[in-house]
């Protein structure tokens, strides 16, 4: 469960830092913060390769510091910066100085395994991490709570859906939950026959009906896999057993998230599918602020449906449930070999429907060789992560052998 975050940050501006800047958490976020410049001040901005849009955003928001993690576009962004007095820098070295940077508040959206180790470092005490990075909590979950604890900092999910949960979670008043369930738009194939699926283009795949995401969890919602790490990172985040957590498919993605309690009560959260809305819950947190995101009008909606997850046709589904219950390393090679099997079916060398077959394959091959202990460092995390890629590329250079 998200620690306590009984009272406001300071009294002036909160100081935030922000990294993965340029992805699609970090401009929704940006915009914002450029909304309110006398409630933030913006310490540090840390993006991937993003030269232009990192320098863009920097000057936007006057942030202090602005890293890039690859060093060839250095010179592109200390350019860019010239003459503003916002300081440039690039490489791990950069990165980790940033991070360390005075900030009450610290946005983890670094896609990808990248992300663990600054995210990690941000734990500090008293700080709040706003979390939107899967891996720190699928891959290595127990050792980031633990972290969270120990540093008696503040952990706050972005992610719309344990946002949502976060909400209508009553923790003085957890042994009275009976389950949690996350809500699933069900992708762009929800009604679409296995034998059609076996024919998904990149493409279609990328055509989300409701969410403006990027590549890959685009096409984690169509193969309903990120809706399976949601539910380890939910395993993570609130004080639940693994069978109290249920997945809901409800297409029009505006119940984010339920809880049901002992009493009979269900409550849930509702709202228009726009992440500024669950990144301004946990800027302003405990408090609320003024989003400009379209309200949400029940009458003109009229309908809202909902309908128990075809595990069948979409069987990541499951295969992240099977993690999870496998616990140790089975999360975070699950999570690498997903990443790179779709990006395999992204660069047209699989097949849609081959992304669970290689994820299953790689988890099978890795368990029988005795390689998904729990991990006891983030390193460990990090050697896993790098042997399942290594396994997955292998099932798609020569899948026949494997079958």
């Amino acid at each position: 469960m998200p620690a306590d975050a009984a009272t406001d940050i300071g009294q002036g501006p909160v100081r935030v830092t922000v990294l993965g800047a340029t992805g699609s958490i970090g401009q929704s976020l940006a915009d914002l913060l450029e909304r309110n410049p006398d409630r933030f001040d913006v310490v540090a901005l840390v993006a991937n390769r993003n030269a232009d849009g990192l320098a863009e955003m920097a000057i936007k928001l006057k942030a202090s510091i602005a890293v890039l993690a690859e060093t060839e576009n250095y010179q592109l962004l200390a350019d860019r910066l010239s003459g503003t007095g916002i300081r440039a820098a690039s490489g791990q070295a950069a990165i980790a100085e940033a991070v360390d940077l005075e900030a009450d508040l610290v946005v983890g959206a670094i896609v990808g395994a990248a992300g663990l180790a600054p995210t990690f470092r941000a734990i500090k005490p008293g700080r709040r991490i706003a979390l939107a990075n899967k891996e720190c909590l699928v891959c290595a979950g127990d050792l980031f709570v633990d972290r969270v604890r120990e540093a008696e900092a503040e952990l706050l999910p972005v992610d719309s859906e344990h946002n949502a949960i976060f909400q209508v979670f009553e923790k003085d008043q957890a042994d009275q939950i009976e389950k949690v369930i996350l809500t699933a738009s069900g992708g762009p194939f929800r009604t679409w026959p296995i034998e059609k699926m076996q024919s998904v283009t990149p493409a279609q795949a990328l055509r989300h009906p409701n969410w403006d995401m990027g590549s890959r969890i685009t096409i984690d919602s169509a193969t309903m896999m990120n809706k399976g790490f949601e539910v380890i990172e939910a395993s993570h985040l609130f004080p639940v057993e693994n069978d109290q957590l249920d997945v809901l498919v409800h297409p029009q993605s505006t119940v984010h998230g339920l809880v049901q309690y002992k009493d009979g009560s269900l409550l849930a959260q509702l709202g228009s599918p726009d992440m500024r809305t669950p990144i301004a819950h946990c800027l302003s947190f405990p408090k609320r602020m003024p989003v400009p995101v379209k309200r949400l009008n029940l009458a003109e909606l009229g309908t809202l449906t909902f309908e128990a997850p075809d595990h069948v046709r979409f069987p990541c589904l499951g295969l992240a449930l099977q993690a999870l219950d496998a616990g140790g390393g089975a999360p975070a090679a699950l999570n690498a070999a997903d990443e790179v099997a779709v990006q395999a079916f992204l660069n047209g060398r699989i097949g849609f429907l081959d992304i669970p077959a290689a994820i299953e394959a790689v988890l099978d091959r890795l368990s029988a060789s005795d390689l998904l202990k729990p991990s006891k460092c983030v390193e460990d995390v990090l050697d896993l992560d790098s042997e399942a890629r290594q396994k997955t590329l292998e099932w798609v250079e020569s899948r026949t052998s494997w079958h």
